[in-house]
């Protein structure tokens, strides 16, 4: 009996043991399997184009902001806004060949950065078997996003056609402006307002024309580039789009969905709105006013948004070979992407992107035998008993102050030049012109050189049927500066570069690397601060967004 009693004993021991060790086992689990706070999941992401923003502009920025006299940023003792993402995110580099080749123009590389695809030189949106590509703006439209695209070029140029448009060559713009229209990209804005009316409202005597007149209050050429009756603003407006024309008509502009056209082609270039910046009176938006009201429109969409920024205009600057224009186009980037950059710090749901898809022109300083430097006593010791000598010209601070002076970009001095009457076109009216509108004085003879008779074989077989009948001849690498009557800036530019102690080497595109910087939650930012190709570059900013 009294063994009985024992066994039972032991046995209820080793019941309650066992139902103990569960239960701790249970809470153990239980404890490990509770939710673990984790970084939200990315909903935003931004990607900022400064279009030929290579390492040289990026350079010529940091350069003013911290030596030039007339900086802002060193009268209020703050960084570019440049510099303070390349402190606070990660700093990669990329590099943006097209497909089989070794230099790519910004149709190529817009489609790469969009797609993670390799694309053929100047389609759009194309990989390089002629396939479309599925850009992330349509991908994170399939997630139920929203989207946006801003520039300061036009709507159908190659960098914003790249990410919502499909289209075999990037002159292709009328169709591009249907492709954009059909993606249902929730917010547009920029120029290029020719490629969305028809083409009677090129004629003053129709209805069409007179309406857009009103509505534009007059401030936009209304010549349409389309061949057909096609209204892609009237479409815009039945798809539920605010439309607007001028700055005005953009602030007012309230729903979703928004179409900006500022401009009938190009957007004005950044010395043309610093001129236009304090007036009352002014129409268009900035860069940094079109992004500001895209950041607030797109932000109220419940399931985050993918948003494209091009600078566009510093591309422009440097093919024409224009510093005093490049410097100013810089800063219009720098002061848009201090309003993104502010936007982000206060989130932890959205990833920034900022890159360049090439470099163009092959800008620098450079030192010289040109006014030397005076030789001058120094108090250090070694210098006691000789002045100091300088051998070069190393480039004094004071060139980025002149820099900075200029009133014109080169292409408005020759759109003014060419305006005045036939008779009165001489090279003393445009050296005038020049010497009113920049800080480095050219002579009546240099300015004659810009406008030679002489016509250069190579340039007539693209441009003579666009009307240009004599094209100067550059000095040296004419291989290089292709685009026709274009090429009197670039003029232009080598016959100032030797007062700016500024060298280019071209008038088109350059295959160096070019910066990658990206702000957002540092295991997600990490993976950017390599050397890639805008592919892969494209490819991770998709996985990031798509959650892969």
């Amino acid at each position: 009996m009294t063994s009985m009693r024992f066994s039972l004993r032991r046995r209820n021991i080793v019941i309650l043991a066992t139902a103990l060790l569960f239960t701790s086992c249970a809470a153990l689990e239980k404890k490990q399997v509770a939710p673990v706070q984790q970084e939200p999941k990315i909903r935003n992401v931004i990607v900022m184009i400064g279009d030929g923003m290579g390492f040289p502009a990026v350079g010529l920025l940091d350069s003013y902001a911290k030596y030039a006299a007339t900086s802002p940023y060193k009268a209020a003792g703050i960084k570019t806004a440049l510099e303070e993402l390349a402190d606070t995110g990660v700093i990669g580099f990329t590099s943006h060949e097209a497909a089989n080749v070794l230099v790519t123009d910004s149709a190529a590389s817009s489609t790469q950065i969009a797609s993670g695809k390799a694309a053929g030189s100047e389609m759009i949106g194309v990989d390089e078997q002629g396939n479309p590509t599925e850009t992330i703006l349509e991908k994170a439209k399939k997630m139920g996003k929203a989207t946006g695209l801003v520039s300061d070029t036009r709507l159908t140029h190659a960098t914003p056609a790249g990410f919502a448009a499909h289209q075999t060559a990037r002159a292709k713009e009328n169709e591009i402006a249907v492709d954009l229209l059909n993606n249902d990209v929730d917010v547009m804005l920029s120029g290029g307002l020719r490629y969305f009316i028809p083409q009677e409202a090129s004629d003053e005597a129709t209805d069409i024309h007179q309406s857009l007149k009103q509505r534009t209050s007059g401030k936009i050429k209304l010549k349409s580039s389309r061949k057909d009756s096609r209204n892609l603003i009237a479409e815009a407006e039945q798809k539920g789009y605010a439309v607007a024309f001028t700055k005005q008509q953009l602030e007012q502009a309230a729903g979703k969905k928004i179409l900006g056209l500022f401009s009938s082609s190009m957007m004005p270039d950044a010395l043309q709105q610093r001129a236009e910046l304090a007036k009352p009176e002014r129409s268009t938006p900035t860069l940094k006013e079109m992004t500001g009201k895209a950041l607030d429109t797109l932000a109220k969409h419940q399931n985050g948004f993918f948003l494209m920024v091009e600078a566009g205009q510093i591309d422009q600057a440097e093919h024409a070979n224009d510093a005093g224009r490049l410097l100013h186009e810089m800063l219009v980037m720098d002061e848009t992407l201090q309003v993104i950059l502010n936007w982000v710090k206060q989130r932890n749901d959205t990833l920034l992107i900022v890159l360049a898809d090439h470099n163009t022109g092959g800008f620098g300083f450079s030192y010289n035998r040109r006014n030397l430097p005076e030789k001058k006593e120094l108090p250090g010791l070694l210098f006691k008993n000789e002045p100091f000598e300088p051998e070069f010209n190393f480039v004094p601070h004071d060139v980025l102050d002149k820099l900075y002076a200029q009133k014109m970009s080169y292409q408005t001095i020759l759109e003014q030049f060419d305006a005045l009457p036939k008779k009165k076109q001489k090279p003393a009216a445009l050296a005038k012109l020049i010497n009113e509108n920049t800080a480095f004085p050219v002579t009546e003879k240099e300015a004659a050189r810009a406008l030679q008779e002489e016509r250069n074989a190579y340039y007539i077989k693209d441009h003579e049927a666009l009307g240009s009948k004599s094209f100067p001849k550059i000095d040296d690498f004419e291989e290089f500066y292709v685009y026709g009557a274009g090429v009197r800036a670039d003029i232009i530019g080598r016959i100032q570069s030797k007062f700016q102690s500024v060298v280019w080497a071209t008038g088109t595109h350059t295959n160096e690397p070019v910066p990658v910087l990206t702000y957002g939650p540092r295991e997600i930012t990490a993976q950017f601060g390599q050397m890639m190709h805008t592919t892969e570059v494209g490819q991770k900013a998709i996985n990031v967004l798509t959650g892969n």
